[in-house]
């Protein structure tokens, strides 16, 4: 697709529509997100979690690009992380962050381990609060992500307003918030937070809207209207339904 000039792009499920436009827009191609993802040096274990997580689809619907500085919250044992940072190439900086509580009791040294790989030569590793995720020197991020990690805040009694504005606040004008997680039966709310691992979509885009932003894309690669939405999603024997959504600063 080629673009001659920027465009506002309204709320429509096109990945990779949407990645041309990010990439056009900033008057630079956007990375080889398919042979990013096929890189040898990635491990057979990532390789394995690609089967669920369409990694390749993700990269572009975030449009992460080149030389970008990002935040990649709720890092876990860092397989976005190093997707996000082979993406966003040695100009770029990719900020893992996680909580001291959730390293201690989930994550239990495999992110330190994975920062020995050559692909996270980029990396710095974020040990804070998810109320305040943001260190000193990470101002004028352009993107921001969290995947399949919003949910569990409610449950740890995180104040999201908080955390989201904190979040508007690190990023620059233009830069993107994006956001994916399991889906909640309409009305739920956050109440299945621990039980299900699941939030209400439409909750948890209005807290992020409260903070400032405009929601500019939603994508469909990672939905299931087959699943009932009432289990808990390690549970599941189908694909999880999953929303994907990305904000931006005004």
């Amino acid at each position: 697709m080629k673009l001659r000039r920027c465009v506002v792009v309204p709320v429509v499920p096109a990945v990779l529509l949407i990645a041309a436009l990010i990439a056009g827009c900033a008057g630079m191609p956007g990375p080889d997100y398919r042979a990013i993802v096929a890189a040898p040096d990635r491990t057979d274990a990532d390789r394995k979690n690609d089967e669920r997580r369409k990694p390749e689809q993700m990269l572009a619907f975030a449009g992460v690009r080149s030389g970008m500085k990002v935040l990649d919250m709720s890092a876990g044992g860092g397989y976005s992380t190093e997707l996000l940072a082979r993406a966003a190439g040695p100009q770029g900086v990719v900020y893992g962050q996680d909580s001291k509580q959730v390293i201690e009791q989930t994550v239990k040294g495999r992110f330190d381990q994975r920062m020995k790989a050559p692909a996270m030569k980029n990396v710095v590793y974020v040990v804070r609060d998810y109320e305040d995720p943001v260190p000193p020197e990470a101002r004028g991020l352009d993107l921001v992500t969290i995947f399949y990690g919003y949910h569990d805040l409610p449950a740890m009694g995180v104040d999201r307003a908080k955390m989201n504005r904190r979040i508007f606040e690190s990023l620059k004008s233009g830069g993107g918030y994006v956001i994916a997680d399991h889906a909640a039966k309409a009305g739920v709310g956050v109440s299945a937070s621990k039980s299900l691992h699941r939030i209400e979509e439409s909750v948890l885009r209005r807290e992020v809207e409260a903070a400032g932003f405009r929601l500019a894309a939603e994508a469909n690669f990672l939905r299931n209207p087959d699943d009932p939405r009432e289990e808990r999603v390690f549970a599941l024997k189908i694909p999880v339904d999953n929303f994907v959504l990305r904000f931006v600063k005004p």
